[in-house]
Formats: structure tokens, sequence, C-alpha cells
């Protein structure tokens, strides 16, 4: 087993220590194959829990022990309370790992810290809001501001929804027959070509674009985005929404504001087969000249908080404070106004987050309209189970698959 805690610790260090993003450091580390899926699954695992794991230390501790060892300790409390490991092996493992890292000296510590852990029966705190917090480890702000919105029952229904199924598209075959043949259990969605699968495999198929990975809420949130000649799509990597909407779109223009996104979209659309996507490296809060009344249509997918979709990227949550918002908010609003003066008059501008928070969502679309005139709130009614907020459409993980997210239109009056 200490080669399976090695690998984690690996993958682990490299998202606590070096700030890299767990997919990409699981795409850069050597696993033992034989492990790969538990590895993944630990992995992905430790990170959901972080603020649970964290919450033990801080209890069980007298101080809080350096990085390696607390990668190490929250590893292998994972894998006692949620894997079921056997608690004896764990222990003599975490030891074995601690001694090939070169920390020999911290084996009494970490075998002592994991006894008391399998024997302490560690209580929650009292107060409501940090005990869902740590219960389902969610950021503790969080927790706040959706209580405030929702209430504690709803909150917690909310925080304890679980996505773990993979959304397939299809384009230009029939989804269903295709599943059907690989024997693969499905469900429909409410969306045409679009299923969500079990244990499903990736295969060659996926490199001749027969199909593609597309999370649930983003496929609702094309949905809603009319046909047109021409879209601007603000904030395009790594390009799902651009590809979808280019079977609608005549035209679909991509922006990021980094080089290797774009690049991201390139091979997107490349595998795809998609020739009317056209990419630019641009910053959508700096405004474009040539781009001014140009457009039909202008999707503006913000950069936000991701809390509604950490299930799928647990990492998120180390990153998250109430601070990281308010900055957030700054740019959200900021590039909603700048894109505003490329929509044609009569045109749609889009603005979507994956997030359940309503300062990134209604607030900045009252902040918008209060401020720039000329554009008006057209109701929608996507088919994905979501909450009418003023005509716009949020999506929450208790109702809308395990997913939160948003999306407001507008249309551009005068």
């Amino acid at each position: 087993m200490v080669n399976y805690f090695y690998d984690c610790y690996s993958i682990l260090n490299k998202v606590y220590s070096e700030k890299s993003y767990l997919k990409q450091a699981i795409n850069s580390t050597f696993i033992e194959e034989k492990n790969r899926a538990l590895t993944i699954k630990t992995c992905y695992g430790v990170l959901d829990k972080d603020i649970e794991l964290s919450y033990y230390i801080s209890k069980l501790a007298e101080k809080s022990p350096k990085l390696v060892i607390r990668t190490i300790l929250k590893i292998s409390m994972y894998a006692i309370k949620y894997l079921e490991k056997k608690e004896y092996a764990v222990t003599k493992n975490a030891v074995e790992l601690i001694k090939k890292l070169g920390k020999g000296g911290m084996a009494g510590f970490v075998n002592a810290f994991l006894r008391k852990f399998i024997s302490t029966n560690i209580e929650l705190p009292s107060d409501k809001i940090k005990c869902l917090s740590i219960q389902y480890s969610y950021p503790e702000f969080a927790v706040k501001s959706l209580v405030k919105t929702y209430g504690f029952e709803r909150t917690e229904k909310m925080i304890a929804a679980t996505n773990e199924s993979t959304c397939l598209s299809f384009y230009d075959v029939d989804g269903k027959d295709y599943l059907e043949k690989l024997g693969v259990e499905f469900e429909n969605t409410p969306f045409d070509n679009v299923f969500i699968a079990k244990r499903f495999v990736r295969n060659a198929d996926y490199d001749k674009g027969v199909y593609t990975y597309q999370a649930l809420g983003s496929v609702a949130i094309c949905e809603e985005v009319e046909p047109c000649e021409n879209l601007l799509d603000a904030c395009a990597a790594p390009g799902g929404k651009s590809v979808r909407l280019s079977y609608k779109c005549k035209q679909v223009t991509s922006l990021d504001v980094h080089e290797h996104r774009v690049e991201l979209i390139e091979e997107y659309k490349k595998r795809m087969g998609r020739e009317n996507i056209t990419t630019r490296v641009a910053d959508s809060k700096i405004k474009i000249d040539e781009f001014v009344d140009k457009f039909d249509a202008v999707l503006v997918d913000a950069p936000c908080s991701g809390l509604g979709v950490m299930n799928d990227n647990p990492d998120i949550k180390l990153n998250r404070e109430e601070q990281n918002i308010q900055e957030l908010n700054k740019e959200q609003i900021a590039i909603l106004k700048t894109v505003s003066n490329y929509v044609k008059k009569g045109g749609y501008l889009y603005y979507s987050t994956c997030s359940v928070l309503d300062s990134e969502n209604i607030e900045i679309i009252k902040a918008f309209m209060s401020d720039i005139k000329g554009f008006e709130i057209c109701e929608i009614d996507s088919k994905l189970p979501h909450e009418n907020v003023l005509g716009t459409n949020q999506f929450l993980p208790d109702i809308s698959g395990g997913l939160g997210f948003y999306i407001a239109k507008l249309k551009r009056v005068n």
C-alpha cells in the first residue's frame, strides 16, 4: 500500500505546496497503474474533505504539523474514514511513507496521531454555520451566505448534494444508439442528444469527435442562447460552450486572456471539426473598438468562485475566501460592462457563472442594469430544474443534478 500512499502524496503535494490544479497534478505525476483508480479517488476525496480533515488535525494535534505531515495525515484519515481501509495497515503505511520521505523523526507523532484519531470521537462545533462548514467541507463564508438566502435546512441539502456521473454530448451521431451498443448504462437529460452515463470509459471515439464531455450546466446555459449569425464567447476557454454554440450560430468568435487557454479552444474545435470558430487572445475587460455593435449575441461565462462545481473540482475549496469573491465581483461587472458595447441593437447579452452565490449572479445583473442603460431582462425558463430569480435562472445542487450555476439573458433595446 505504501506505493499507493506515495502516489497520492506526490499528487497532493503539488496541489498543496505548488498550487497546481488537481487535474494538472494528476496528469503530470507517474501513478502505479494497478492503483490508478484508487489513487485518483483518494486525491479527489482528500481535497473534497479538506476542511473536515484540517479540523481533525486542529483538534488532535497540540500544534499544526508541517505541510508534509499534514498531507500524509489527511490521506490516512480519509483512507480510514471514507475508504474503510484497515486501520493498522493505514497507520503502518503512513509511517513507512514518512520514513521514505526522510522524515523518520516524525514517525512516532504520525503513529500516535492516527491511533488517537481512530479512538477519539471528535465533536463538531456547536455553532451551526461552522458545523455545516466542517461536516460538508464547504467554505464557511459561503455557508453563511447561502444560509442568509435559503435558510439552514435548504443550505444543508444544497451542500450535501453530489454529482458523480459523466455527462456526454453527441452531435453527429445518435448518442442513445451509440451508448446502447456499448452496453453503457445511461440516463436521458432534458436536452437533445445529451446523456448522463455511468461508469463510462473514454475510448478512441473521443479523439474523433464522436462525443465530448460537457457539464450539464454548460449545456443548459448554451440551450438558452438563441441561434444567430455572429456570436462572441467572451471568456471561452476551454471551449466547450463555443463548440456547442457553433452548431446553432453561423460564426463564433472565442476570446480568452491567456494564450495557453486559447490553445485549448483551438484543440477542442479541431477535435470536434468546427471550422466556424475564430479564436483570439484578448482581455475582455479592455474594449476592442472593432467589436463595437458587431455581434448579434455575446456570452459572458464569467470568471467566478466555482462554488457550484466543487464536486468536480474540489481543489477550489483551498483557494476561496470572502475577499476572493469581492475581487471576482469587480472583474465580473467590468467584463459585462465592456462587452455590452459589442451587442447590436436588438441583440442579446448572456451572463453565466458556475456559482450559487447571489453576489456573483443576480447582484451583478442588478449592478449592470443600474449603471448601463439600454438593456432589459428577458425572462428564461430552462428545461433543467431551477429557481426563477427576476426572470433569470439560478440552478442549485439539490434540484439541478448536484450542480450550481446561473444564467441571465439581456436584450439591447436601444
